[in-house]
């Protein structure tokens, strides 16, 4: 049954600074969700929140009432041979450049026992998309009916796809309306958008990977450091007892951004003992710690150590790389990707090597602009109908501290043509910075920052 209030008037209060009531904030998403409110109306509702901010009960009701405004999946309770054998957990990052984590992680976790039904976005701005990697795979289906995701949970362990029409539909059309109304910046509107998709898929545990540094999404340590210790808190008092980490994005996390060529390394790091192929760096030190948290939260693992040798285990064993494939082949993709991926990934007819103008040692990276490239290349998009070139990119990209010149290039540029090229090259050029100092005089950044965790109540 409806209230009796205006939505005109709970909008007023908002306005005027008042605190919402956890029924009157379900009313309101209510009304997003329905279509009762007027776009108008929900854009004002959306300036109030920008103007005024939320209390931590206010961001609490609104994160659940995101969640429940449409499905919520349910994995547990369904009855003999219906529930998972083991806990349901997943990860969110806030993007990156270079950022693959989720390709690796949701393997890894499935095959360490856990079940992993990860509902994943597209790029944004300057920062890639799980989807569009993933798209970048022939076949593979992002949007699978609701059976298949639960049937290939169950049997995979782990599905990376998209957001459906019937989960957290108030989200889809707040947002839209956000990115219009200049709103998109507010702490509790961020956190309920993030958590509400995430939250309604029903998950024992979740970590959020929260980025700090020049290609961050918030735009001060200090505001990401805000926003981890936000969601953390916010998704406990919500039910869903959450880890959030802190870690860096002064330069990409791996040593490539794009689509297909994510999915490569990927595909490197998973086959990496079968191949002798030794990889990950940096990717390899946050997908690892990251999983070992969700191992602790589902309480697959009693102590960090026990995590990790499992993850470990799971690794080299080829354990992880076998559930990737099964997910893969699961989706529409083909079967044999993990062996021959070569003849499946699209490559980019232009590939050459970007050099410094000058030889020494990387001393900075504007991150942002190394991510605003691969955009320009056509691998992410300028608006939201663009269509993405799965094969472009970059690849082998200089580290913070590593020494470029001579064959040594910052990059190697994989391109559609050679005016794209030497465009993206300029840009890479002006986003990396490069000095004649010694190695000891590069400051290199802590990638693990901080972790937050958090319990239910």
């Amino acid at each position: 049954m409806r209230s009796q209030t205006l939505p005109q008037e709970l909008i007023r209060a908002k306005r005027d600074g008042e605190a919402l009531s956890p029924e009157a904030i379900g009313e309101l998403v209510r009304g997003i969700s329905d279509g009762s409110l007027s776009d108008a109306q929900v854009g004002a509702l959306a300036m109030a929140v920008f103007l005024n901010g939320m209390d931590a009960a206010e961001t609490v009701a609104l994160t659940e009432a995101v969640r429940d405004s449409g499905d919520v999946l349910a994995w547990h309770g369904l009855g003999p041979g219906l529930d998972l054998p083991g806990p349901v957990l997943d990860k969110h990052s806030t993007g990156g450049v270079g950022d693959l984590v989720s390709l690796v992680l949701g393997p890894w976790v499935a095959a360490c026992g856990g079940f992993v039904p990860m509902v994943s976005g597209r790029g944004l701005g300057h920062t890639g998309g799980t989807l569009d990697k993933l798209e970048a795979i022939p076949g593979y289906d992002i949007a699978p009916s609701r059976e298949r995701l639960r049937t290939l949970v169950r049997e995979a362990g782990v599905a990376i796809v998209g957001q459906t029409a019937e989960l957290a539909p108030a989200d889809r059309r707040l947002y839209a309306i956000r990115d219009v109304t200049a709103t998109v910046e507010s702490l509790p509107l961020i956190v309920s958008s993030i958590l509400g998709k995430k939250l309604a898929c029903g998950l024992d545990a979740l970590v959020m990977d929260v980025k700090s540094g020049s290609g961050a999404f918030m735009p001060t340590p200090e505001k990401s450091r805000e926003l981890a210790a936000t969601i953390a808190e916010v998704a406990s008092c919500a039910g869903t007892p959450t880890t959030a980490l802190l870690t860096d994005m002064s330069q990409p996390l791996a040593p490539c951004a794009g689509n297909a060529v994510e999915v490569r390394e990927a595909i490197t790091l998973l086959t990496c003992e079968r191949t002798g192929e030794k990889t990950g760096g940096r990717l390899l030190e946050v997908t690892r710690v990251l999983a070992a948290e969700l191992l602790l939260a589902g309480k697959l693992a009693d102590s960090r150590d026990a995590a990790l040798a499992l993850l470990d285990e799971q690794l080299t064993s080829g354990a992880a790389a076998e559930r990737f494939a099964r997910m893969v082949a699961g989706l529409g993709g083909p079967a044999d990707l993990l062996e021959r991926h070569d003849r499946y990934l699209p490559r980019a007819p232009i590939v050459r090597p970007v050099h410094a103008e000058r030889s020494g040692r990387v001393t900075r990276m504007d991150t942002r602009g190394v991510g605003l490239a691969v955009v320009a290349l056509g691998g992410g998009r300028r608006a939201p109908d663009d269509t993405i070139d799965p094969a472009v990119g970059l690849t082998g990209i200089a580290a913070l501290g590593e020494p470029v010149g001579g064959e040594r290039p910052l990059a190697w540029v994989h391109a559609a043509s050679e005016a794209e090229a030497e465009h993206a090259a300029a840009r890479l050029r002006a986003a990396i910075e490069v000095n004649d100092v010694a190695a000891g005089d590069v400051a290199l950044p802590t990638l693990i920052q901080d972790v937050i965790r958090r319990e239910a109540p």
